[in-house]
């Protein structure tokens, strides 16, 4: 008899599919990785905790580093917020009001919920330690001594994979009081989240973590000041975490220098669409399009790329023209009129229908809204209605402007940045492939006129 458990046994990712292929250039997340070596004693082989040591002075002949000293080299190293904004990292850190003399927290951002997106659970599920490590780290550095990783809901097995790795950190006195025989102590906790792609707004996930409805609150005040429990908060990305061991034992120049100026080290790209070998890609960043591309098998026989969506659904799409002409990291997309965002590439080429595409895209959102703020309740609704009158063949001529307007009404009245990541799109979209959109509403319009 067949159960569920064979069932969904077929659907489980092995991790040969996305970031087992060996075709990482350069790689520090990902380096010698296999599927089944996640463990403690694997990590350690790989120089895991290291870092920790050199931070609190437990390796031979060193002195243990300040909080200042922690937050200066991860501001040399250039390193920017993974999850999709790019902040940068030891600027954050240092909003930390370091002698506020309460409690205060330390938050992972693991609800990886943006379409195309798959890196983050590959770090948590083959290499965890590194996430703990680097939370570990900086903890040290903001004064803080209780964190939480807050994982995606639907991936439950990467939550039971964390918490076993949590427990042999414990063990190992890298977790808890007195870390390493330090004054240091540091308590971690998962969080097994809801499935909402909203609660990936760092304070949706404040109030879902904090047993709330996951609805973002009106900033400021801002997390640094009033975050969990109304306390002190910081939040970084998984893959913000996971960079932090390198660059302390490395030092933030040599992390720099792996990446460009602003932009530093490796960056995970999780590539999917039309391309022959679909994965997760760990590259330096400012590594060219055509690179990334050529990585991934290129695309896919017999066709030619027509577009890409270079940072997940949310950022704005990029004609392959200009794409080619750009490399992967935050001020290129930028200057090109996209975002680089959490890293997801959408690879689409010459049988898409970008109506089509649209379409789906805008029914994620629609979906996905929490219905706080009217003009993202309302307008993703509409937005989808529209595109969809067009997809079908009923488009009038002025549903593009409609279109246009509704999304410029939603773009900065919102609590949150989902109005922006609905409305994005549909802008870039219907900017770089409005003959499309024409096309078809022509041909209703022109069919209405034959039968006239």
């Amino acid at each position: 008899m067949t159960t569920v458990a064979n069932i969904l046994a077929q659907f489980q990712s092995a991790g040969v599919e996305t970031c087992f292929h060996g075709r990482h250039i350069e790689p520090q997340i990902y380096a010698g990785l296999n599927g089944s070596n996640w463990s403690l004693k694997d990590y350690e082989a790989r120089g895991g905790y290291q870092a920790l040591r050199k931070m609190l002075g437990k390796q031979d002949g060193a002195e243990a580093m300040t909080q200042d000293q922690v937050i200066a080299a991860v501001k040399e190293s250039g390193l920017r917020g993974r999850g999709g904004a790019g902040f940068p990292t030891g600027l954050k850190w240092s909003f930390m009001p370091r002698q506020f003399p309460g409690q205060k927290y330390l938050v992972c951002n693991s609800d990886e919920g943006e379409p195309g997106t798959c890196k983050d659970r590959d770090i948590l599920m083959y290499n965890p330690h590194i996430v703990i490590e680097g939370m570990i780290i900086a903890g040290f550095a903001m004064g803080i001594s209780v964190g939480y990783n807050y994982i995606h809901g639907e991936i439950f097995q990467v939550y039971e994979r964390f918490e076993a790795a949590l427990e042999e950190a414990l063990t190992a006195g890298y977790l808890g009081n007195n870390i390493l025989g330090s004054s240091y102590s540091f308590q971690l906790h998962a969080f097994h989240g809801f499935g909402a792609y909203i609660c990936g707004e760092e304070t949706a996930l404040l109030e879902s973590l904090e047993g709330k409805k996951g609805q973002p609150r009106f900033k400021p005040p801002f997390p640094a000041s009033f975050g969990l429990y109304g306390k002190p908060t910081t939040i970084n990305n998984t893959e913000t975490f996971a960079a932090v061991p390198w660059i302390i034992r490395n030092g933030g120049a040599a992390y720099l220098a792996c990446g460009k100026p602003n932009n530093g080290g490796t960056k995970i790209y999780s590539v999917s669409g039309d391309v022959e070998k679909p994965g997760n890609y760990e590259v330096p960043m400012g590594t060219p399009f055509a690179k990334l591309l050529e990585l991934a098998g290129g695309v896919r026989t017999g066709r030619k790329l027509k577009a890409v969506i270079p940072g997940g659904s949310s950022s704005p799409v990029l004609p392959a023209d200009i794409i080619m002409e750009c490399t992967m990291d935050y001020d290129s997309i930028a200057k090109a009129g996209s975002m680089l965002g959490s890293g997801a590439v959408i690879v689409m080429d010459d049988s898409r229908c970008m109506v089509e595409s649209l379409k789906r895209l805008s029914y994620f959102y629609m979906h996905e809204s929490c219905g706080q703020c009217t003009p993202c309740r309302e307008g993703t609704g509409w937005l989808w209605r529209l595109v969809d009158r067009i997809h079908r063949g009923d488009g009038r001529p002025a549903d593009l402007d409609v279109l246009d307007s509704v999304a410029s009404d939603i773009m900065g009245r919102t609590i949150c940045a989902l109005g922006d990541a609905a409305a994005m799109p549909v802008r870039a979209m219907v900017k770089h492939f409005r003959p499309e959109f024409e096309a078809l509403i022509q041909k209703k319009n022109s069919q209405a006129v034959t039968s006239a």
